[in-house]
C-alpha cells in the first residue's frame, strides 16, 4: 500500500458512525411526547417520601379544607345574622348579600379546591384530573354571574355609581381574567388533546402562563374580597341603626374573613410552588400537559 495514501477508518469507528442515525447529531435524540396511558407520576427512590413529606401532604390538605369551607361557611353566618339573610329585587339591601356569599363561593372555595386539586391529586391518571380542574372552575361560573347581577341590580334599585371604588375595579380585572383563563385552558388543554402529538409544542409552552396567571388571578380574588370588606365595613360604621356592640361584633366577623381569605392565599401559593409536594416527584409540569 501507498505510504501517502489515507488509512480507512478503524473497525470500531466505522461500527460507531453506522450506528449514529442520520439527521440527528452525535447520536442524541429528542424523547418523544409522554404516553397518555403513562402514569403522571414516577417513582423515584432519591425523591421518596419520607414520614414527614406525607405528614406536610395531608396537614396541607385539611388544613386548606377546613380554610376554603371555613370562609364560606363564617360568611354565610355574618349574611344571614347581621346583614339580615337574602332576597332577590323585591329588596335591594338584602339583595346584596348575595353577592358576598356567591363570590367567596366562586372566586375563593370552589376556584381554590380546583387549584389544589390539579396540583395534589396523585391517585387519578392526569386527564382525570384535569376535568375534575375544569368542572370546579365551570362551577364557579355560574355563582360569579349571579353574584354580579345581584350588586348590579341592587346598586341600580338604590341609584348607587357603578364602578366607583378600589374593590370593583379589582372585581372586574378579577373577573375578565377568569373568563380568559377559563376559555384558554379549556382549549389549550382539552380541545387540542384531538391532534396531541401535533399541539404537544404549543401546549407545553402554554403551561407555565397558564399557572402563573392562575395563581395571580387567585390572589386578585383574595385582596378583591379583603377591600370588600372594608368597602362594606365602612358603610356599616355610618349606620346609625345598629347597637356598638352589634358594630364591635360584626367588625370582629368581618376581620376573621378577611384574615381567613389571607391564610387560603398563602396556603395555597404554598401547595402550588413547594419543592416537597407530591407533584415534585418525577412529575410532568411542563411537559405532561
Amino acid at each position: 500500500m501507498d505510504s501517502n495514501s489515507v488509512s480507512p477508518l478503524p473497525p470500531l469507528a466505522m461500527m460507531e458512525n453506522e450506528k449514529t442515525p442520520p439527521g440527528t447529531p452525535n447520536g442524541i435524540e429528542m424523547p418523544p411526547p409522554p404516553d397518555p396511558d403513562e402514569k403522571r407520576y414516577e417513582e423515584d427512590p432519591d425523591n421518596a417520601w419520607n414520614c414527614c413529606s406525607w405528614c406536610e401532604y395531608l396537614l396541607i390538605i385539611i388544613l386548606s379544607t377546613i380554610l376554603l369551607v371555613g370562609v364560606l361557611v363564617l360568611t354565610l353566618f355574618w349574611v344571614m345574622f347581621y346583614r339580615g339573610g337574602f332576597a332577590w329585587s323585591e329588596s335591594p339591601l338584602q339583595q346584596f348579600n348575595l353577592h358576598p356569599i356567591l363570590m367567596v363561593a366562586g372566586f375563593i372555595t370552589l376556584s381554590g379546591f380546583s387549584i389544589l386539586l390539579y396540583r395534589l391529586c396523585r391517585c387519578v391518571k392526569h386527564i382525570y384530573v384535569k376535568v375534575i380542574h375544569m368542572f370546579f372552575h365551570a362551577a364557579a361560573i355560574p355563582c360569579i354571574a349571579l353574584g354580579f347581577l345581584s350588586v348590579l341590580d341592587s346598586h341600580n334599585a338604590l341609584q348607587k355609581q357603578h364602578f366607583y371604588s378600589l374593590h370593583s375595579w379589582l372585581g372586574f380585572v378579577t373577573m375578565g381574567m377568569f373568563v380568559l383563563q377559563f376559555v384558554l385552558g379549556f382549549f389549550s388543554f382539552l380541545v387540542m388533546l384531538c391532534c396531541e402529538n401535533k399541539t404537544y409544542s404549543c401546549r407545553s409552552a402554554m403551561v407555565p402562563i397558564h399557572a402563573s396567571l392562575g395563581l395571580a388571578n387567585f390572589w386578585l380574588a383574595v385582596a378583591t374580597s379583603v377591600t370588600g370588606l372594608i368597602e362594606k365595613e365602612r358603610e356599616t360604621s355610618k349606620d346609625e341603626n345598629l347597637s356598638s356592640e352589634n358594630r364591635l361584633i360584626e367588625h370582629y366577623i368581618t376581620s376573621a374573613i378577611g384574615i381567613t381569605l389571607i391564610l387560603i392565599g398563602i396556603i395555597v401559593t404554598f401547595a402550588v410552588r413547594r419543592t416537597n409536594s407530591p407533584a415534585s416527584a418525577k412529575v410532568y409540569v411542563t411537559e405532561r400537559i
